[in-house]
């Protein structure tokens, strides 16, 4: 969880009893309904009780919504609860980077990540991030139509490949930019669909497609790393940091590692930030009142410059902005553990092997935690006057030790994104409902169409 949603657990959870979930059919258990909307479905579940029993496929699955629950499956993780084995199109994609290794595996590479991403580190690439921004302001102009989500998907690359790899050509960008878009695509339809079921060996036409993604992921990785090889170690960029990190026994990563890793930072830092900002330009659009907010914070803090790292810490509303709009649309929409020996939640002893879900959709959505769930309200954030939000009601980068390593870098990149836009200009996105689908991350169905109005 964000360093800025609160300590840790404090408070004991309260008993909970096993409620019976929606009815399933032979082997498929309830794959069909969840593949058919997972979102709605998890919000269904939800519907059923706090701790709810259900079937992804012959496997059987609880799924949790009350808080204190939740927090139990992110802080026990490890201890009490495996990573689930992902799908194919997942693990091709990702590897064995420090998002699916287990164990001691897991330990040293996170140990060798978390450096990279700290705060002194984000501080380094605040720069990135805003002159990035500057950019693409200073080429837009008064009355003119732009695609907001190609738009923030290729300022985000840029940022990424700027502050990840260290270079700046288009080519570094697009090839990984493409590439991303059809692992994206296949890793949801995997999970969602039978193909989830289906065995490694088994071929099928979207499984050769990841392969074929993640084969030109590794040549531009491949490309990136020798590069900086060749040109010595002294670079600001996170790659040259993964390369001379070392573990407590003086080993680096090796090749294959660093490529994992550089693929883990990457979707960390363009994927779900351009989804992030799609999503809060959207609903900054259909909500003047909050766009009103925003504008009147940045011309007070900001008045005609650009921003800075600092202004991170001056901008209470610009944040609100940003985790509104990750409560309504969390890019990262759900949450999965399997049982070890022992394992527990809310007090009920859970089988070994079953496999435990939460879901950031259904539970950001939750009237309990949130009232007006469906509203577009930054001001339920201030710290002053906002609503008593119970600990782990919002998770949007996961929680406990295996909490998103790229948690600070993605809210200060989308602070300083949106500081520098909206500083400027308006964005009248076309009328019209936008639906999220759930793949990899977040995403909208459809092009986002806005036309741009100066300030």
């Amino acid at each position: 969880m964000s360093t800025e949603t609160g300590p840790a657990v404090g408070t004991e959870p309260r008993g909970h009893t096993i409620a019976p979930g929606p009815k399933g059919l032979p082997f498929l258990g309830n794959l069909s309904q969840f593949s058919k909307n997972p979102l709605a479905f998890f919000e269904r579940l939800r519907g059923h009780g706090d701790v709810v029993a259900w079937r992804f496929g012959p496997n059987s699955s609880l799924y949790v919504a009350d808080p204190a629950c939740i927090g139990e499956l992110l802080t026990e993780t490890e201890r009490s609860f495996d990573q689930p084995a992902l799908g194919i199109a997942f693990r091709t994609v990702m590897g064995n980077g420090v998002v699916v290794a287990r164990g001691a595996d897991w330990r040293r590479k996170r140990s060798l990540v978390q450096p990279s991403v700290r705060p002194k580190q984000v501080r380094s690439y605040a720069a990135t991030m805003a002159g990035s921004t500057v950019e693409v302001a200073d080429a837009w102009s008064d009355g003119q139509r732009v695609d907001i989500k190609r738009e923030m998907a290729a300022l985000t690359q840029r940022i990424a490949v700027r502050t990840i790899f260290g270079v700046d050509t288009a080519a570094d960008a697009e090839a990984m930019g493409r590439a991303m878009d059809v692992a994206q695509q296949e890793i949801g339809r995997e999970f969602a669909g039978i193909g989830a079921l289906l065995p490694d060996w088994v071929p099928t036409p979207g499984r050769a497609r990841i392969r074929k993604a993640a084969a030109v992921i590794d040549a531009e990785v491949g490309r990136v790393v020798a590069r900086h090889r060749d040109g010595g170690s002294d670079r600001p960029d996170l790659l040259s940091r993964l390369l001379t990190a070392v573990d407590e026994t003086g080993a680096h990563l090796t090749d294959r590692e660093v490529r994992d890793e550089t693929v883990t930072l990457y979707i960390g830092g363009h994927e779900t930030t351009s989804s992030t900002l799609v999503w809060a330009w959207y609903l900054l659009s259909r909500n003047p009142r909050a766009r009103a907010a925003l504008a009147e914070e940045l011309d007070l803090v900001l008045g005609g410059r650009e921003p800075e790292f600092d202004d991170y810490a001056r901008l209470p509303y610009t944040r609100s902005v940003v985790k509104e709009t990750l409560r309504l649309y969390p890019t990262i929409w759900l949450v999965t553990g399997v049982a070890k020996a022992g394992a527990r939640i809310g007090g009920i002893p859970i089988p070994q092997g079953t496999r435990v879900w939460t879901s950031q959709w259904a539970t950001h959505r939750d009237p309990r935690w949130f009232p007006e769930p469906e509203e577009f309200r930054p001001e339920r954030w201030d710290p002053e006057s906002g609503d008593d939000i119970a600990e782990y009601a919002w998770f949007p980068f996961g929680g406990g030790p295996r909490v998103c390593l790229g948690t600070r870098f993605a809210m200060v990149e989308a602070v300083l994104v949106l500081a520098v836009l909206a500083r400027r200009f308006h964005l009248e996105v076309d009328p019209g409902v936008i639906n999220p689908v759930p793949s990899l991350t977040l995403q909208p169905d459809r092009e986002v169409m806005a036309t741009v109005r100066a300030r």
